[in-house]
C-alpha cells in the first residue's frame, strides 16, 4: 500500500547521498602525480603494501597542507580523503567534489559524510583519513574516533601512512610550502585490522579499537623515521 507523502514531502523526492567518483579520484590522482613530483621529489617507500583491491583506509599523519594532495599524488590507487569544509571554497569546492573528496563538517555529526565514506568504503574504494582531525604535530599523539568507526563498522583494514619531510622548512617563495624540489618521504606500512574480531560497535569497542589503532601509527611512524632518517 503506497504512503501518502507527508506535509512539505510532495513534489520532492529524498534521496541518499552519492558516493564520490571513482573516476574523479582517478583524475585526482593523475594531477597529484604531475603536481607533487613536478615541484617536489617524492620519496615513495611500501607502496605495494596498500592491498590492491578491496576497501582500504588511509590514517595519514597530517603536520602540512600539502600532505593530502602528496598521498593522493603517490598513493597506488586512486583516494577519496575526508576533508574539511572549510577547505571547499570559491572554485575549490566543485573541484575537490569533482575529484572525489568528502566534505565533512566537523563541528556536528555530519551524516552525509559519513553516509559517503561508508559507501566508499562499500564499494572496494580506498579512504582517506587524517586521525588526528586537524594538522599539528603529525605524530599520531591524538586520535580522534572517526577512523576507528569507519574501520570497524567497515571491516577495512587501515594502511598507516607517514609523510616526512613536508614541514621541515619552508619555501622562500611562500612560507606555506616547502622549498621546491625539496625531498618528501611517504611510507606506507602494513596493513592492519582495527576491531578485535567480535565484530562489537559499542562505545567501549570502538575505545578499545582506537587505542590498537594509537599504538600501529606510533609504531610505523617510529620505523619511518628510522627507515628515512628524519
Amino acid at each position: 500500500m503506497r504512503r501518502h507523502p507527508r506535509r512539505g514531502e510532495a513534489g520532492r523526492e529524498v534521496s541518499a547521498p552519492s558516493v564520490p567518483s571513482v573516476k574523479g579520484a582517478e583524475v585526482g590522482r593523475r594531477i597529484g602525480v604531475g603536481l607533487m613530483y613536478g615541484l617536489w621529489k617524492p620519496r615513495v617507500l611500501g607502496a605495494w603494501k596498500v592491498p590492491v583491491t578491496g576497501p582500504v583506509i588511509l590514517a595519514v599523519n597530517h603536520s602540512h597542507n600539502i600532505d593530502g594532495p602528496m598521498v593522493m599524488g603517490v598513493a597506488p590507487r586512486p583516494t577519496h580523503f575526508l576533508i574539511k569544509k572549510e577547505a571547499f571554497v570559491g572554485p575549490l569546492d566543485p573541484f575537490l567534489l569533482g575529484i572525489g573528496q568528502v566534505k565533512v563538517d566537523r563541528e556536528t555529526t555530519d551524516r552525509t559524510a559519513i553516509t559517503q565514506a561508508l559507501g566508499v568504503l562499500d564499494n572496494g574504494g580506498v579512504l582517506g583519513i587524517f586521525p588526528e582531525g586537524t594538522r599539528g604535530e603529525g605524530d599520531f599523539a591524538s586520535l580522534r574516533a572517526g577512523l576507528a568507526y569507519f574501520a570497524v563498522r567497515s571491516g577495512a583494514p587501515i594502511v598507516p601512512v607517514a609523510v616526512l619531510g613536508s614541514s621541515e622548512k619552508s619555501s622562500r617563495l611562500t612560507k606555506a610550502l616547502p622549498p621546491l624540489r625539496s625531498r618528501v618521504d611517504v611510507v606506507f606500512g602494513d596493513p592492519f585490522e582495527a576491531g578485535d574480531g567480535s565484530g562489537r560497535r559499542t562505545r567501549k569497542a570502538l575505545d578499545e579499537a582506537t587505542e590498537r589503532i594509537q599504538k600501529q601509527l606510533s609504531a610505523h611512524l617510529e620505523n619511518a623515521r628510522r627507515l628515512t632518517g628524519r
